[in-house]
């Protein structure tokens, strides 16, 4: 079912996936965008980690939860099984229907937070990811890079994730970068610091020289 499963994202629709420390503009990029392209006339699935469907909001309940103390072998997982339902209950029916689906955090979200900042091994958490996922890659992945001390300062809510201490979202950030650097056809790195319909501008720009790409 996987190898099917992978076959298909890689022939109909189109995965973005936006990234970035607390704070980036993830969602209000992944809102801005939904409308634009809409607007342009293709079917926009926006979506988000953890999280997406009604059995992955519950265990983002739990993740979330600043009163739960939750070991950090057991945060990867939980984020790893959010993840693995959200990817077949919401993501690859999205894609097959054709559609751009854009999704707040995908699966660098682990590898840059449980990775990094955790010191979980990276190359476990790349299995992990590739089991959850079946495999499944973002076309293109949106990085909202910004210092974290700004990031932060814009938060309204604070979670279990984003009350880490300020070293944690540095080493988060940095997680970020090395993985752009990795995997430049894949990222996009997108100042977040700058104003939000230059960064709308960049985004756009950025998926739909991918979406003719891929349809050439």
């Amino acid at each position: 079912m996987c190898s099917k499963q992978r076959a298909l994202h890689n022939s109909e629709g189109f995965f973005v996936t936006i990234e970035g420390i607390e704070g980036a503009g993830k969602s209000t990029l992944a809102s801005s965008l939904q409308k634009h392209l809409a607007s342009e006339g293709f079917d926009v699935v926006v979506t988000a980690e953890p999280g997406g469907d009604p059995v992955a909001e519950k265990i983002r309940d739990i993740l979330l939860d600043r009163t739960n103390i939750i070991s950090v072998r057991a945060e990867l997982l939980l984020f790893e099984s959010a993840r693995a339902q959200h990817v077949e209950m919401v993501i690859l029916p999205a894609l097959r229907r054709g559609c751009i689906v854009i999704s707040d955090r995908f699966a660098d979200s682990s590898l840059a937070y449980q990775g990094w900042a955790r010191g979980q091994n990276v190359e476990e958490i790349r299995m992990l990811n590739d089991y959850a996922t079946c495999g499944l890659r973002p076309n293109l992945t949106l990085l909202l890079d910004l210092p974290p001390q700004e990031g932060l300062a814009r938060q309204q809510k604070v979670d279990r994730m984003s009350a880490e201490n300020i070293a944690f979202h540095e080493a988060v950030r940095n997680g970020y970068l090395e993985l752009a650097k990795c995997e430049p056809d894949r990222f996009v790195v997108i100042d977040a610091t700058m104003e939000s319909d230059e960064v709308l501008k960049m985004a756009i720009d950025a998926i739909e020289e991918r979406v003719r790409q891929v349809k050439s």
